[in-house]
C-alpha cells in the first residue's frame, strides 16, 4: 500500500487491536501485523488508513501503534469545583471527529457542561449537552462514548451524562475562528 498523503506514518500493528470503522462507527478489531498509515493523532486517538478504510484507534491502544498511551490525569490537591471544570474543557478539547482535524469544543458542538456534587463527598457529576456537524452522523455514538470516557478518566468525577441534543441545529457560525481557518471556513 502506498502512503495516503506525504505527512502519514506508516504503522504494523504490534497486538490486535480494537478500532471503529469511520464513518459507520462499528466496532472491529484489527489483527496484529496489519499495516496501515496513521493521518491523524490528536486528542490521544488516531486516524488510520488500512486498506483504503479509515478507522479510529483510542488513545489506550496506543501502544499497538508503537505510541505511548496518554498519561494520567492529575488533579492538584485541595482542586475545587472550577478547577475540576477546566479540566472537564480540557479533556473535551481532546475529543475529535476522527475526519474532521478540529476537537468538539472549537467545532461549536458542545453547548453546555454542568458539575453536581454528589453526596457524601462521592466525587462529581458532569452533565455535557451536545450536538454533531450533522444528524446523521454515523460517529455520533462514537463521539459521545469519546466524551463519556474521556470525562470519566478525570480521577473526581464518579458519573457522566452526556446528551445528544439537535436544538438548536449545528451550523457554521458556531465554529470559533481557529476552526473556521483551520477547515478552510474563515
Amino acid at each position: 500500500m502506498s502512503g495516503y498523503s506525504p505527512s502519514s506514518e506508516p504503522f504494523t500493528l504490534q497486538r490486535d487491536c480494537p478500532a471503529v470503522h469511520v464513518p459507520h462507527g462499528a466496532a472491529v478489531t484489527l489483527p496484529a501485523g496489519q499495516t496501515g498509515y496513521i493521518t491523524q493523532a490528536l486528542g490521544a486517538s488516531f486516524t488510520v488508513v488500512v486498506d483504503y478504510n479509515l478507522f479510529r484507534i483510542a488513545g489506550k491502544d496506543a501502544d499497538a501503534l508503537g505510541k505511548t498511551p496518554p498519561p494520567p490525569i492529575e488533579v492538584p490537591a485541595g482542586a475545587g469545583d472550577a478547577d475540576i471544570e477546566r479540566l472537564v474543557w480540557d479533556q473535551l478539547r481532546t475529543c475529535f471527529d476522527p475526519e474532521i482535524p478540529v476537537n468538539v469544543v472549537e467545532l461549536g458542538l458542545v453547548y453546555d457542561v454542568s458539575l453536581t456534587p454528589l453526596p457524601e463527598d462521592a466525587g462529581r457529576k458532569v452533565a455535557v449537552r451536545m450536538t454533531l456537524t450533522a444528524p446523521g452522523c454515523g460517529m455520533g455514538d462514537i463521539l459521545v462514548d469519546d466524551v463519556r470516557s474521556k470525562l470519566e478518566l478525570i480521577p473526581t468525577v464518579r458519573e457522566t451524562d452526556v446528551e445528544l441534543v439537535f436544538d438548536p441545529p449545528w451550523n457554521h457560525s458556531m465554529m470559533s475562528d481557529a476552526a473556521r481557518l483551520e477547515t478552510g471556513m474563515l
